[in-house]
């Protein structure tokens, strides 16, 4: 019989977060789900890692895949879940004991709705927990989500939800969970769960810290397919704003 819950958990050279990643899920308090790591093509030990930390939990699997992108990954790994309910947790962050008993108890109250999401907790490099997430402090509205991503972890959506959108675009990386919440937007009822459920993780590898500048254009490419889509194009453009900020740090001795 299939799992209430599929979580997937797509990872690439992260070694040194995929351990707590995969036993915040373990620790669940809702036990029915599955998880699968997919590992993207590692250089490092993220799969050997990710192994140990699940070794005796039949409900978790590690699949060690080439390298194909964090797209083409959420996408493969998909199609070998099978649960009632989907999302994924990035390698290098962690979600609260009752992230799923929360969610699913949210979803399964409310028939309408297609994707639940919550507020989260910023955590740095050591996992030291931070203040709450300023993004989802913003109130969630289909238009306002064209230049808000408020919907951010963590995400639980109807499986059949995912499927009818064609999974996520392969085409923009970098933007693809943005982009999939547009296009979800237009399609189904989004709701918030006002809870952090969700630890992101803010350090010097992740790939809104390496590659800021990309992934914000990749965004605004996000946005501009949803104008067209939304037929508002003809009225709107996206501007995007770059702010400089500025700090001092000690040099090394």
């Amino acid at each position: 019989m299939p799992p209430t819950v599929s979580l997937l958990i797509p990872a690439h050279n992260r070694a040194d977060f995929v351990a707590a990643a995969v036993g915040s899920v373990i620790r669940q308090t809702h036990r029915d789900f599955e998880l699968l790591v997919w590992d993207d093509g590692s250089s490092d030990a993220t799969a050997a890692v990710a192994e140990r930390a699940s070794a005796h939990d039949p409900r978790v699997r590690v699949v060690r895949a080439p390298h194909a992108g964090v797209c083409a990954a959420i996408n493969a790994a998909a199609r070998q879940l099978t649960g009632k309910y989907f999302g994924w947790v990035d390698s290098d962050d962690a979600i609260a004991p009752t992230a799923l008993e929360e969610t699913v108890a949210f979803l399964d109250a409310n028939p309408g709705v297609g994707m639940v999401y919550t507020d989260y907790l910023t955590m740095d490099e050591a996992g030291r927990v931070g203040g709450l997430g300023s993004r989802t402090k913003i109130p969630y509205a289909k238009d306002r989500l064209l230049i808000d991503f408020m919907t951010f972890h963590f995400r639980l959506m109807r499986r059949d939800t995912f499927d009818r959108a064609g999974g996520v675009d392969e085409s923009i990386p970098g933007a693809e969970d943005y982009d999939l919440c547009l296009r979800l937007s237009e399609q189904i009822e989004i709701r918030k769960l006002a809870r952090p459920l969700y630890f992101y993780r803010v350090h010097e590898k992740s790939i809104s810290t390496e590659k800021r500048l990309w992934q914000i254009m990749q965004s605004k490419e996000a946005v501009s397919r949803a104008l067209r889509r939304r037929g508002m194009d003809e009225q709107f453009e996206i501007d995007v704003e770059l702010v400089g900020r500025f700090r001092l740090r000690k040099k090394n001795a």
